[in-house]
């Protein structure tokens, strides 16, 4: 056996494992930019200002009380702070005050109740 062939032999096969490694880490990195650039394009971003009504999300899982098709979506709150890192101060019906993250908000869009229109009454009468 000869000790010096085995060296290099040895050495290549480390060289190229080094390849392997830094085209794997490479082609990793490429994935990574590639999926982080896709995932900020859809982010939508979400202003709220004081006034607004919304809907906070309950991720809670419940397994009892509350049926399997009952709406995850809570609310209106009444928006009274919002802060440049995302927190936003929300107000309920019995006026009890609470932060919660901005993610897991959105807007309430109230129903549009039609206006009672005008209707003309006529009286009818019996003729003799």
């Amino acid at each position: 056996m000869d000790l010096q062939s085995a060296r290099i032999k040895r050495q290549i096969q480390l060289a190229e494992l080094d390849e392997w490694r830094e085209k794997a880490y490479h082609s990793s990195k490429l994935y990574k930019e590639q999926t982080k650039r896709w995932h900020d394009k859809r982010i939508k971003i979400k202003q709220f200002k004081a006034g607004d009504k919304v809907l906070l999300f309950n991720s809670h899982v419940r397994l009892f009380g509350h049926g399997k098709l009952r709406s995850k979506w809570e609310g209106p709150f009444l928006v009274l702070n919002a802060a440049d890192h995302g927190a936003i101060t929300l107000q309920d019906d019995d006026g009890n005050v609470f932060k919660a993250n901005g993610h897991r908000l959105r807007i309430f869009l109230e129903p549009k109740i039609p206006e009672l229109e005008e209707v003309d009454v006529y009286e009818l009468t019996e003729i003799e």
